[in-house]
């Protein structure tokens, strides 16, 4: 009797045993096997701004294919890149958007302005979350579906009046500022901010000089801006464009004489290339990310797929920021499955991008970035995502920074009567 007790005892414990993995797991995890995350982008990547564009386009996919074979995607997800280049034309750019919602896709993403100028109308009118990668107040001001991942135009012309104010200008009175724009959302981003806070600040704006992205002189407008004797020019630009202006300057002696500052869409290594590293010596620029030589933990992995997949990138902050885009959308994803769930996302509609904006983006709080820049968050009625920069200057061919990071205050350009007429 008492053998046959320890023969049903150890039976019974080896069921036991045998059944611990089904008591202890519960349901089995779902699946994430061929499932996607729908994104779209969209980059300059060849006609008037390719010099930007290219490398911008290269440093979004390449943090996707890190994201996805390094990191296991999100949450397991695998990111699909619907990638196009819109050549930075307005023919282009509004057809890619709508192919966008028709394909699925959870939000979009655009590397300049221009770009989502052109697209943000039909991405709002649908409810459909874009996030532009450089910005202008235009896009997000009042505040919609279109987010910024970095400070706008109008940021970078107030940080470096500021800066120049509190640590350049010397003489009595008023400095008297020279401005040249491009004729987009890039120039008039910086045009908007100088016509709203240059009396606040103490500046005087004696000339707005407008150029087109294919200038090869610029000589006319400045001889017009030399004659007014200048304190102090302001760019905002592309780098091509950029690199004709200085040049010019110095021709016409205005430069070094007279200090040049750049707003970030053209403070990059290619305008140093294109220009020559003699030419733009010394001017000032601001900029929303670190450069690549900073100690900073995302910078590695970055530096890594620009020389395996674009090493002629290497270098180049542009590269950087889209790099950063790319894993702050998966940063929007992880959230958005977290509080909606794969269920939700996976029906590619109108649903599925309140989703992503109201429990992705919205939800976003002092993510790091990998310190690629300031932190990202959201806050309510301010769309712009991060709201730190930083001043440089080109020192010895190299971008080196001249200050630490500056947050931008909100700029409600709305509250301006001028403001869209």
């Amino acid at each position: 009797m008492k053998n046959k007790i320890v023969l049903v005892s150890s039976l019974c414990l080896v069921v036991l045993i045998a059944a611990l993995p089904l008591i202890s797991c519960g349901p089995a995890r779902p699946s994430t096997e061929g499932k996607e995350l729908k994104v779209g982008f969209m980059s300059p990547s060849s006609g008037v701004a390719a010099e930007k564009g290219a490398p911008m386009g290269h440093g979004n996919l390449d943090a996707v294919e890190y994201i996805n074979t390094e990191l296991g995607g999100v949450n397991g997800y695998k990111i699909k890149a619907m990638w196009y280049d819109s050549a930075y034309d307005t023919a282009k750019i509004i057809p890619i958007t709508k192919k966008f919602m028709d394909d699925g896709a959870l939000l979009f993403v655009t590397a300049s302005s221009k770009e989502m100028t052109d697209a943000m109308e039909t991405a709002n009118r649908a409810s459909f979350p874009g996030i532009a990668t450089f910005t202008a107040p235009n896009i997000y001001r009042p505040p919609e579906h279109i987010y910024g991942q970095m400070p706008d135009y109008g940021d970078a012309w107030a940080a470096f009046a500021s800066y120049y104010m509190k640590n350049v200008w010397k003489g009595p009175g008023k400095p008297r500022m020279a401005m040249h724009l491009l004729n987009n959302p890039t120039g008039a981003g910086a045009g908007n901010a100088a016509r709203a806070l240059a009396d606040r600040l103490g500046i005087e704006i004696i000339a707005t000089a407008e150029h087109t992205a294919t200038t090869t002189s610029e000589i006319e407008s400045l001889t017009r801006i030399k004659s007014l004797n200048p304190d102090v020019i302001f760019i905002s630009s592309t780098p091509a464009p950029t690199a004709v202006i200085i040049r010019n300057a110095r021709d016409l002696g205005l430069f070094p004489k007279v200090p040049i500052a750049c707003a970030h869409a053209s403070f990059t290594k290619a305008l140093i290339d294109i220009a020559g590293a003699s030419v733009v010596e010394g001017i000032y620029g601001v900029f929303p990310t670190v450069m690549w030589d900073e100690n900073v933990p995302g910078l590695a992995k970055a530096a890594e797929y620009a020389k395996k997949n674009n090493p002629k990138d290497y270098g180049n902050a542009d590269y950087l920021t889209s790099w950063a885009a790319s894993l702050i959308v998966a940063e929007i994803l992880r959230l958005a499955l977290q509080n909606s769930g794969y269920e939700v996302l996976t029906k590619g509609d109108i649903s599925s991008w309140k989703a992503v904006e109201t429990n992705g983006i919205q939800k976003l709080k002092d993510f790091k970035v990998n310190g690629l820049h300031g932190p990202v968050t959201y806050t309510p009625g301010d769309n712009r995502l991060n709201k730190s920069m930083r001043l440089y200057t080109v020192k010895d061919g190299k971008i080196v920074p001249v200050t630490e990071w500056i947050e931008a205050p909100l700029i409600k350009y709305e509250e301006f009567s001028w403001w869209k007429k």
